[in-house]
């Protein structure tokens, strides 16, 4: 009893001194501890109090910047107005290992053998081998620009999933619109009742805050991170550097910055390495080698990452870049050393970690992918991906007994996202194990959860034809090569099975495709041989 009376003490002497103590003082203190709400509130009464407090005015304005700041160094996905209005020069035929988009062509026969190939890696739309971590822009199928990708992305596009919308949703809920990441419609207001009462953007004088560069930093953040106004942003930066006689490295990387929002990569890139020029940054390293990513220059990025990591040894975020990049042009020996490095300095980095057990559980090695997925597990981790992986992982290294419980624990925590991909895998697993009529309705399941399940669908089929059902079998084909033409399974399956009724036209044609999509594929040359013969013998 006396201790609760201590303790109730103790909270009314501490509401007291919060109430002695300065305003401006407190609302600082909630921005140093990243109580942004509270903090924005406090600054906001006192500005009501005197509109001119820069103090205040400092304070509110960084608080409503930081509670809107997002890692922006990270490659992000391309929406629907990049595919379409994105107008830089990009080769539509680059020479062999010089593109994201072709990274096959970067191999030799020999490092085929030991890279990642559609026959025993999963591959992605744009043709990478899936990795063991999900990070911004790898998702789009191909380099904006083509007409494929153009395609593909706008046939997504009309198939929202919101109602009376043909806008994609993201995962929060919010249509993705042009630099999706950036803008959050109905979160950029400063003051939720009437926003122009805090900041008017277009009523800035620019010239006169170049003189206070205090304020000018904190405006500028607020500018491009919370206003998502590259332009003005630009207008800002480009005053205030201008102030300081173009000797000021943070002003360049700021005006790189907004190129960069503004689709100008040529500019950024020049201001980024000016910047680099005066004072040697983390940061602006990492901004230069994006945008030779975005501009598909993966080789000159990967110079960048080297080059500053000799500068910063240990840097976690510039030896990722190194394996990210290894690892999107299909070099997965030289993308696991570099992983491997990574876990050298940073031990508990789970993309590493998630790499490194991908590739050990493609290269038959489930054991070895066992131990690092359960790194994972003890570090507190817990998704639906990692136990399906856990659960795929003991299944191929016969620990059976495991395997059903990490399966139910990845279906206990899986959402619509992640459903169709564990019911898919259980269904693998019941293949591998005999149970035949259990993967038929596990496949069913998937499908019921994502109608577009391309894997399952193909599947599906196979099951089709063991059950001499050749029209489901087709249809099933057929499916799955619309919603994944990226998949030379489909391709190939449809093919025998055309073959078999006697359509050799037809089996012809799909088996191209399949050759298309994976040309070393030794069943499809083989099919394909077969067919060379027959019609030359008509």
């Amino acid at each position: 009893m006396a201790s609760g009376e201590a303790v109730a003490a103790a909270m009314m002497q501490q509401h007291q001194h919060t109430q002695m103590m300065d305003p401006l003082w407190l609302a600082m203190s909630k921005l140093r501890r990243r109580r942004y709400d509270e903090g924005s509130a406090l600054a906001s009464q006192l500005l009501a109090l005197r509109p001119r407090d820069q103090a205040a005015w400092y304070v509110k304005c960084k608080a409503l910047t930081d509670s809107a700041l997002v890692d922006d160094t990270e490659l992000e996905d391309e929406g629907v107005a990049e595919l379409l209005l994105d107008d830089n020069a990009i080769s539509t035929l680059p020479r062999p290992g010089t593109s994201l988009h072709r990274p096959a062509t970067a191999l030799t026969p020999a490092e085929k053998v030991a890279a990642s190939t559609p026959a025993n890696r999963p591959m992605s739309s744009s043709g990478r081998p899936l990795t063991g971590f999900s990070r911004p822009g790898t998702a789009s199928a191909s380099r904006p620009g083509t007409s494929a990708a153009v395609q593909q992305t706008l046939q997504t596009a009309l198939s929202g999933s919101r109602p009376a919308t043909s806008r994609p949703v993201s995962c929060a809920g919010r249509p993705v619109t042009a630099s999706g990441r950036y803008v959050r419609l109905g979160t950029a207001s400063l003051i939720p009742d009437n926003p122009s009462d805090f900041v008017t953007v277009n009523n800035l004088d620019f010239k006169r805050y170049a003189k206070r560069q205090a304020l000018a930093k904190v405006l500028l953040n607020f500018l491009l991170h919370r206003e998502n106004n590259a332009a003005k942003a630009l207008e800002l930066a480009a005053e205030c550097t201008k102030a300081v006689e173009f000797k000021d490295w943070w002003w360049k990387a700021q005006i790189g910055k907004s190129y960069y929002r503004l689709g100008l990569y040529r500019e950024a890139e020049a201001q980024f390495s000016s910047s680099l020029r005066d004072q040697e940054m983390i940061e602006t390293y990492l901004w230069l080698a994006k945008v030779y990513l975005r501009l598909d220059q993966p080789n000159r990025a990967r110079e960048v990452y080297q080059n500053s990591s000799e500068k910063f040894p240990g840097e976690v975020s510039l030896l990722l870049g190194i394996a990210r990049i290894y690892d999107a042009l299909n070099e997965s020996p030289k993308a696991v050393q570099a992983y491997q490095r990574v876990l050298h300095f940073d031990s508990s980095n789970v993309e590493a970690i998630a790499c490194i057990a991908n590739t050990h559980f493609y290269n038959n090695q489930p054991e070895l992918a066992l131990r690092y997925y359960r790194r994972l597990l003890q570090m507190g981790l817990e998704t639906p991906e990692l136990w399906n992986n856990l659960g795929l992982s003991c299944y191929y290294a016969q620990q059976y007994d495991m395997t059903l419980h990490c399966f139910v624990r990845a279906l206990a925590l899986a959402d619509d996202d992640t459903m169709a991909d564990v019911w898919y895998n259980i269904g693998q697993v019941a293949v591998g194990l005999g149970d035949l009529k259990l993967a038929y309705r596990c496949y069913k399941i998937a499908i019921s959860i994502d109608p577009r399940h391309a894997e399952s669908f193909n599947n599906l089929g196979v099951l089709e034809v063991r059950e001499a059902n050749a029209e489901g079998a087709r249809s099933s084909f057929l499916t799955a090569q619309q919603y994944a033409p990226y998949l030379h399974d489909p391709f190939y399956n449809g093919a025998v099975l055309l073959y078999k009724l006697g359509d050799f036209q037809e089996s012809y044609r799909m088996v191209q495709n399949a050759l298309r999509i994976f040309p070393d594929h030794q069943d499809s040359l083989e099919l394909k041989r077969i067919l060379d013969d027959h019609f030359a013998g008509v």
